[in-house]
């Protein structure tokens, strides 16, 4: 074998190594690229899904904060349609005290203070009722601020009822805010 010929058949050899390197690389490049393809696409489907979860979660917060928002105006509107009607009562209370109906619910309240409390009862009450109360023959106590009714006790102070019309509508409220909330 001459030189020339051992030179070229390494030159050969040297071409034939660097084109199968060049193909190993080749390969290696195209399974790279395949193999961060499919992780992008991972990654990509992920946060999706992830992003998809968090705008549910944040549209399910905004939804039941709507929903609470809505519910607090409701209430809101309720108790003051409520307070609206509890003034109207007040101010109908106020005019009825003005009636000749009320020295009627005074004697009534009378009657009933003294089944209940004995024969021998004080009376406390607006200033504006005390003549119609001495009328009725009862001993008439200190002056309460009231829209109208009584406080009745006994003679020994131990015993005491109260018919005054804001407690008439304390104890009565709940009764009355079911009427008022079938009626809205």
């Amino acid at each position: 074998m001459s030189i020339e010929t051992f030179l070229l058949e390494i030159e050969n050899r040297k071409k034939r190594e660097i084109e199968s390197l060049a193909k190993d690389l080749a390969e290696k490049k195209s399974k790279l690229q395949t193999e961060m393809n499919i992780a992008v696409k991972e990654i990509q489907e992920k946060f999706a899904i992830e992003s998809k979860i968090k705008s549910e979660r944040e549209y399910a917060r905004i939804i039941e904060a709507g929903k609470l928002q809505a519910k607090k105006i409701i209430f809101d509107a309720i108790n003051e349609n409520m307070q609206s009607a509890f003034n109207v009562i007040k101010q109908e209370i106020e005019n009825y005290t003005k009636s000749p109906q009320y020295k009627k619910a005074l004697e009534t309240m009378i009657n009933s203070s003294k089944k209940k409390l004995g024969q021998s009862i004080v009376v406390h009450c607006r200033d504006e009722d005390k003549s119609s109360l001495k009328d009725l023959g009862v001993t008439v106590g200190k002056s309460i601020k009231t829209l109208g009714g009584i406080v009745a006790e006994n003679k020994e102070g131990t015993k005491e009822l109260d018919l005054t019309f804001e407690e008439l509508l304390r104890t009565h409220e709940d009764k009355i805010k079911g009427f008022l909330s079938e009626r809205m």
